[in-house]
C-alpha cells in the first residue's frame, strides 16, 4: 500500500484564484500534502459566480508551496491534447515530481464552447484515449501526426522533464473503471457509499489497475453545527447531486441551476458527507484508506474554507497521515 496523501481541493469555481492562492498556502501550513485543482470554463451555479483559468494559477500556486498538484483535464475539444501535453511539460520540468494529470471525457458544460458537436460517450471515450496517447509520445520527445477524432500536424515538445508524467484516468462507473484500468497510470473517481467504491476498485483492478495507486475526490461539508454544515452543502453543491450521465450533458450553469430547484437540503446527505464531528469525517476518511485508497482529496463544498482548513489540520490530518502510514507498513 503506497503512503497516504491528504490534498486540499481548490475549486475555481467557487472562488476567486487569489483567494485560492491563500488557501492553498494555509493548506500546506496545516499539514495537506497534495492540492487538487478543478478545470471549468463555467462554474456549476450562477450562485458560484467564478471560474478562473487553472493552468495559469498552477504555476503561482507550484512557486508559492512545495505541495503536490493535480488537475482534472478533458484533452480533444476545449483543449488541444499538444497543447496540454506542452502545459503539463513545463509544470513538470520546473517542479520536478510534484505534478500529475487526470483526464476524463469531459462535460458539455465546458467543451460545448468550441462550437463543435458534442460527441456520444463513446466517441468521447475514443478521442480521450486518442489524447493520452498523443501526450505520451509527445513527452518521450516524438514528432506526432495523427488523424483520428483529434488531428495533429508534426507537434513536438521541446521542453520536456527529464521523465514521463503520470496521466490518471478520471471515472465514474464501474465500466469506465474497468476500461481506465488498461491504459491509465493511476485512477481518480469521487466519494460514495463503501460497498460502491470498492465496486469502481475492484473494476479499475480487474481492468488492469492492479497495483496502480486510486485517487479520490471527497464531496464534504464541515461546520460548527451540523444545520449550518447541511445548509452551507445545500447552498453551493445542491446542482451536483445527479448522475454522470445528466451532468455531463446539462449545457450551462443556469441549466444546473434549473436541475438544482428540485433538490432538498436532506437529498444531499446521499452525496455529501455532511457532519459538524471531525471524528465521524475521520470514520468516513479510514473507511476509504482501508478500501485502497491512497491520495485523498478533500473537498469542503461550503464557503468556510478558512476554518475547516484549521480544524481538520489539527483534528484529521494528523490522525489519518499516521494510520494510514501503519496500515502501509503492516502491508509491506
Amino acid at each position: 500500500m503506497e503512503k497516504i496523501q491528504i490534498g486540499y481541493h481548490a475549486s475555481h469555481e467557487q472562488f476567486k484564484p487569489s483567494a485560492l492562492l491563500e488557501l492553498v498556502q494555509q493548506a500546506e501550513q496545516a499539514g495537506f500534502t497534495q492540492v487538487l485543482s478543478s478545470d471549468h470554463f463555467f462554474p456549476w451555479s450562477e450562485s458560484q459566480g467564478e471560474s478562473g483559468f487553472a493552468w495559469s494559477w498552477l504555476g503561482a500556486a507550484m512557486h508559492a508551496t512545495k505541495m503536490g498538484y493535480g488537475i482534472v483535464n478533458a484533452p480533444g475539444q476545449r483543449y488541444h491534447p499538444a497543447i496540454i501535453a506542452q502545459a503539463v511539460a513545463t509544470l513538470c520540468e520546473m517542479n520536478p515530481g510534484r505534478f500529475w494529470i487526470a483526464t476524463g471525457s469531459g462535460q458539455f458544460l465546458n467543451e460545448h464552447i468550441d462550437g463543435q458537436k458534442w460527441p456520444l460517450k463513446q466517441v468521447r471515450n475514443e478521442r480521450l484515449k486518442e489524447s493520452v496517447d498523443i501526450m505520451r509520445a509527445l513527452w518521450r520527445g516524438e514528432t506526432v501526426s495523427h488523424n483520428g477524432h483529434v488531428q495533429v500536424s508534426e507537434a513536438r515538445l521541446y521542453t520536456r522533464p527529464e521523465y514521463i508524467p503520470s496521466i490518471i484516468g478520471a471515472a465514474l462507473t464501474e465500466e469506465t473503471a474497468k476500461w481506465v484500468g488498461s491504459w491509465a497510470d493511476g485512477m481518480i473517481t469521487t466519494s460514495r457509499q463503501p460497498a460502491e467504491l470498492r465496486k469502481i476498485i475492484d473494476a479499475f483492478r480487474l481492468g488492469g489497475g492492479e497495483g496502480k495507486p486510486v485517487y479520490l475526490k471527497i464531496q464534504l461539508s464541515y461546520d460548527t453545527t451540523f444545520a449550518s454544515a447541511l445548509s452551507g452543502a445545500h447552498d453551493q453543491w445542491r446542482n451536483n447531486v445527479f448522475s454522470s450521465a445528466l451532468l455531463s450533458d446539462i449545457r450551462s450553469a443556469q441549466g444546473f441551476d434549473a436541475a438544482g430547484q428540485m433538490v432538498k437540503p436532506a437529498d444531499m446527505l446521499t452525496s455529501v458527507r455532511i457532519s459538524d464531528s471531525t471524528d465521524q469525517h475521520l470514520e468516513w476518511l479510514m473507511a476509504d484508506i482501508n478500501a485502497g485508497v491512497s491520495n485523498l482529496y478533500l473537498h469542503n463544498v461550503n464557503t468556510r474554507q478558512s476554518q475547516f482548513i484549521d480544524v481538520f489540520g489539527q483534528k484529521v490530518i494528523p490522525y489519518l497521515i499516521n494510520a494510514g502510514n501503519m496500515a502501509a507498513q503492516n502491508s509491506w
